[in-house]
């Protein structure tokens, strides 16, 4: 039976672990309005630059350009988007889980896998994934940089033919608790999708842009831009759900440690208050045998 010093120990133990857990919460929180803020900032620049790209294709009898080439899916390159660290509670967990089913429902073509982030790596290296390249630490110090350099790989690799379809797994911020699970096909660039509400900015007011360059130039600088953007909205969506689901799931290990330590000093005072009746029982039967 535990003694009162190992109740107490646990009782430290446990109220060590909650300062740690509770410090890590106010760190993420910090972070996540960060993130969230980049975030909110992104989404109306990726709306309008959408937006002027569907205005020049509408200046342009017929756009063609190597990001818009449709081919058969065979060989298919899945960008798996990951934290480099856990304690998210199952925000790894979750992608991972898409990611395999994934691969099994594109069994039939060829697989090529990009993880961006350590626990997707990891993962995916024992599971003997064709892993074609990797980006480490990205959502710890996330810029532009970074995403342009895993937007170059995979326009590479889309323009020279060497894959047919580029897809994005990641987790989309919605709030604080929730985390959307997204599979997002970055390439080929869907010409429909371009030709839709032609010249319409994202607030839905209709713009007719100047252009001082040939709107088929603008078209074929701005569409690889249009990919970059992408990535990067892709990185900084996944980057602030990390946060939030880290900031929620230590917020519940801090309050269940709370419940921990309430449990065991309940259970603590009723071992010391029989212990302590014990002591009364046998102080009082000893007096009692001594008078007679």
């Amino acid at each position: 039976m535990p003694t009162l010093i190992d109740f107490r120990r646990r009782i430290r133990s446990v109220k060590n672990t909650q300062q740690i857990t509770r410090a890590m919460k106010f760190v993420a929180a910090a972070k996540l309005r960060r993130a969230q803020d980049r975030v909110f900032a992104a989404r109306p620049y990726a709306r309008h630059m959408l937006s002027v790209l569907r205005s020049a294709m509408s200046r342009i009898e017929n756009p063609l350009h190597p990001l818009m080439a449709r081919r058969p899916e065979e060989r298919v390159l899945v960008l798996v988007v990951t934290g480099d660290k856990g304690l998210c509670g199952a925000f790894n967990t979750n992608v991972l889980r898409r990611a395999q089913e994934f691969l099994r429902e594109h069994q039939a073509q060829s697989l090529a896998v990009i993880p961006i982030g350590k626990k997707g790596r990891d993962a995916l290296r024992k599971r003997k994934a064709n892993l074609i390249a990797e980006y480490l630490n990205v959502s710890t110090r996330l810029d532009f940089g970074q995403a342009k350099e895993v937007a170059e790989k995979v326009i590479g690799l889309y323009s020279q033919a060497e894959v047919d379809a580029v897809y994005a797994i990641y987790n989309e911020f919605k709030s604080v608790l929730a985390q959307r699970l997204i599979v997002e096909r970055l390439l080929p660039i869907d010409p429909e999708e371009l030709r839709a509400e032609g010249g319409v900015s994202g607030s839905g007011v209709a713009v007719d842009y100047i252009y001082e360059q040939p709107p088929a130039e603008i078209f074929d600088r701005l569409l690889p831009r249009h990919v970059e953007t992408q990535v990067f909205r892709v990185l900084l969506e996944s980057a602030a759900a990390e946060h939030a689901a880290r900031m929620t799931a230590m917020d519940s290990a801090t309050n269940n440690a709370a419940e921990l330590i309430e449990q065991v000093t309940l259970h603590m005072n009723k071992v010391r208050q029989a212990s302590i009746t014990k002591e009364i029982i046998e102080v009082v039967s000893g007096a009692a045998s001594a008078t007679s």
